[in-house]
């Protein structure tokens, strides 16, 4: 008998682990996979000597996340590396507007609307610490920090679109918020979506938007070595078809969607909460592209060498649109493309005066149209001769991002549609989203609060859940 099995080594499952571990409990964490990471795993996807994140690949919430800093994983040799800009939006001007840690040098870049920005971002930064302990765990309760939470929840309840053209004027500042916004995967006349824009531009100033070292896997290693060192285990390979499979714990934390929860866990839960389950609703999947490359990615604005991150979609307008086709079930002909250059900041990524490159836009769920060549196009729109550096592709649509990842349903990778009443209650109206209807079980994947990211907070806050419950 163990005190506890996690289902699921993602850093949700680990940092689960590592918090009860850490309150002296018996822990084993079971993965399905031959190695551990779930969306933090890296492999050489094209070429070999070229290392390609195969889902997550920079981690602004992972540098700033309450529970990582506490575990200062640089012990387990984690190193974070901060490339000179954050993020990179480029233009048909032939300009880039730049993301930066400085609020001063983001603000220099975006004309007319600097003070603007610094207006709106910049109270926010400072209170980063109380804002995460609210915004960073579950939203229906009281906030322990009520006049920080409105700074940022006021004006975050708007549609990106609506706050970028009544807090901007110039093309610059409205693209650059738009992308940002456009991580929340919805249609960005969607309420609360400038919420995502302002957290990513906050959490930029306080951690910038780092990459590990030797590739994201280095982020599940170092979770999992701090695991071990507390004295827990981790079995790979190890499919759950059923928690009865597991033996007898005291309590089990599931690091899996709704849809894998009620199979694994449905003969221990009440019908009504199954059915509550079933009808989690899954968002938009990922069309995604690695690349080895013969040299860097050719950018017309050349400032785009200079960040980890490039935002691929043109003006404010053009990616709304794009969002919008998403939400109505068709792919979008000019896709917003997230692209990572990770190589030109970490040299073990590639061979010697090799480069990789890693892509992917928002595709509607379990689609199977193949987004190759938009995406190429959209690519050399603003990087002309980018083909022509190309040596290898691997490409993944929505079946095999969910081949890789049993949590990825439909190639959604973000644990659930981010939609406003899911997205403030996931995975459905609870005020401890984390316990189930039975005693022993959790969840504490993204389908929890605060969702997707690499930031370890689902896991945490499951963990506190089943130790106010099952280890009272």
């Amino acid at each position: 008998m163990i005190d506890a099995a996690v289902v699921g080594s993602g850093p949700n499952g680990l940092s689960a682990a590592i918090e009860l571990a850490r309150k002296g409990h018996s822990v084993t964490v079971y993965e399905a996979n031959d190695t551990i990471g779930g969306g933090c795993r890296s492999a050489e996807l094209t070429l070999p000597g070229f290392v390609h994140d195969v889902c997550s690949a920079f981690h602004p919430l992972g540098a700033a996340s309450p529970f990582f800093r506490e575990l200062d994983l640089s012990r387990e040799g984690l190193e974070w590396i901060e490339p000179p800009a954050a993020l990179a939006h480029p233009l048909d001007d032939g300009t880039a507007v730049l993301l930066e840690r400085s609020i001063d040098a983001t603000a220099a870049n975006l004309g007319p609307d600097a003070r603007a920005y610094r207006r709106l971002v910049a109270p926010l930064v400072p209170e980063w610490n109380d804002l995460a302990a609210d915004a960073l765990g579950p939203l229906i309760r009281f906030p322990r920090h009520p006049f920080v939470m409105a700074r940022l929840g006021l004006p975050g309840a708007l549609p990106a679109r609506l706050l970028a053209r009544v807090a901007f004027s110039g093309v610059r500042a409205r693209a650059l918020f738009a992308g940002l916004a456009a991580h929340s995967v919805l249609p960005l006349d969607a309420p609360f979506t400038a919420s995502f824009g302002l957290v990513f531009a906050v959490v930029t100033h306080v951690a910038n938007w780092p990459l590990p070292r030797g590739g994201s896997q280095r982020i599940a290693d170092a979770l999992a070595a701090r695991l071990r060192s507390l004295g827990g285990r981790i079995e790979t390979g190890r499919r759950v078809g059923s928690l009865a499979e597991l033996g007898t714990a005291r309590a089990y934390l599931c690091d899996v969607t709704p849809r894998q929860l009620d199979a694994i866990a449905g003969a221990r839960l009440s019908d009504g909460y199954r059915a509550k389950l079933r009808s989690f609703r899954y968002g938009p999947g990922v069309f995604k592209l690695d690349y080895a490359m013969d040299g860097p990615i050719p950018w017309r604005a050349s400032d785009c060498l200079r960040a980890g991150t490039v935002h691929l979609g043109g003006t404010l307008d053009e990616i709304a649109e794009s969002e919008a086709q998403i939400a109505r079930g068709t792919p979008a002909e000019r896709p917003f493309i997230l692209v990572g250059q990770q190589s030109l900041f970490d040299a073990s990524r590639a061979p010697a005066g090799k480069h990789t490159m890693w892509a992917y836009c928002h595709i509607p769920n379990g689609s199977t149209f193949d987004m190759t060549e938009r995406m190429e196009a959209q690519i050399e729109r603003f990087a002309p001769g980018f083909r022509e550096r190309v040596l290898a592709r691997s490409v993944m649509g929505p079946a095999e991002i969910h081949r890789h990842n049993e949590n990825n349903i439909g190639g959604d990778i973000g644990g659930g549609a981010n939609t406003l009443f899911q997205f403030m209650t996931r995975p459905f109206f609870k005020l401890d989203p984390y316990a189930t209807s039975a005693r022993d079980v959790y969840l504490c994947s993204s389908s929890t609060p605060p969702g997707g990211g690499v930031h370890g907070m689902c896991g945490y806050h499951g963990a506190q859940s089943a130790l106010r419950r099952a280890f009272a």
